[in-house]
């Protein structure tokens, strides 16, 4: 019997010291350790050849690491982030070693108008669209519903779902047969978070999102599918909680430690690919073993 050598990918709590970030959006390059976002060890094999996608939130954690699987897959990205400039060149840098093009847009997708000229960038860059990955978002850390900001719970609102309605809104007269949405919701929109509770209640937005214009869609040959990442070592983390709360991260979770980007992008290639051609309306839960019942 050939024994194949089991890779885990680390890392535990104990290796994630106390850490917080001023500002907001945190940036990634400056979390310890640092979280991983490519795997040397998944071989790309074509399954997004020639194909464009546009990816929210794609100069860090999740998004930085579903644009360079992307790429591995043979797809050219575009990204749209705030401001985080440094982060999202490391981003196109990553996804040009594996000889694909990353267009990046900076700017705030919590305006309409960003969103139309994010696609139409695309467009003009590309000459056409076949994915959307509706990825970026905010979180709050809040102590209780009495303390909730109300200008805050509508910046998380504006950013996490009234985006997605912007953004699919624009890019669906643009999609052809066979092209995907794939909008990322949380673990939290199952089982909710009473701490970061205006977070959690647009993840569940997201959730009813993603069933609703499935169906829909499918009359236009575009499949709508979700991930619903569980703790996952992002500038998420350092950006809302601080101390201990950071160090612990992850133990949550029967596997007891924090993914990595890495360990959620395959899903969103799976659902972007003919893989994934008789899913629609579906969520993926790469969350560490929690069992989702609904």
């Amino acid at each position: 019997m050939i024994k194949k050598e089991l890779r885990i990918m680390t890392i535990t709590p104990d290796q994630i010291p106390a850490q917080s970030q001023d500002r907001t959006p945190a940036l990634e390059s400056e979390m310890t350790p640092r979280p991983e976002y490519d795997d040397p060890h998944y071989k790309g094999s074509d399954k997004l050849r020639d194909k464009v996608a546009l990816i929210t939130g794609g100069d860090s954690g999740i998004g930085r690491s579903v644009a360079v699987y992307f790429a591995k897959e043979g797809a050219n990205v575009a990204i749209c982030y705030l401001d985080e400039h440094e982060d999202a060149k490391e981003t196109q840098k990553a996804v040009e070693e594996y000889e694909c093009e990353c267009l990046l847009i900076p700017g705030d997708i919590r305006s309409e108008k960003f969103c139309q000229e994010a696609v139409q960038q695309t467009l003009n860059k590309f000459g056409k669209l076949d994915i959307l990955v509706n990825n970026a978002a905010v979180q709050y850390l809040e102590p209780s519903l009495e303390e909730i900001d109300s200008a805050q719970l509508g910046d998380t609102f504006a950013t996490n779902i009234f985006s997605m309605f912007y953004l699919t809104k624009v890019a669906v007269p643009h999609l052809k047969p066979g092209s995907s949405i794939i909008n990322t919701t949380s673990i939290n929109a199952y089982k909710g978070n009473s701490k970061l509770l205006s977070y959690s209640t647009t993840k569940g937005a997201i959730l009813a999102f993603t069933r609703s214009v499935a169906e829909p869609l499918l009359e236009k040959g575009i499949r709508v599918n979700g991930v619903a990442p569980g703790p996952i070592w992002t500038p998420f983390i350092p950006d809302a909680f601080e101390g201990e709360a950071v160090s612990n991260f992850g133990k949550q979770v029967p596997m007891q430690r924090p993914g990595q980007p890495k360990e959620i992008a395959p899903s969103f290639v799976f659902l972007a690919s003919e893989d994934a051609s008789y899913m629609a309306g579906q969520v993926l839960h790469p969350n560490g073993g929690v069992v989702i019942g609904a």
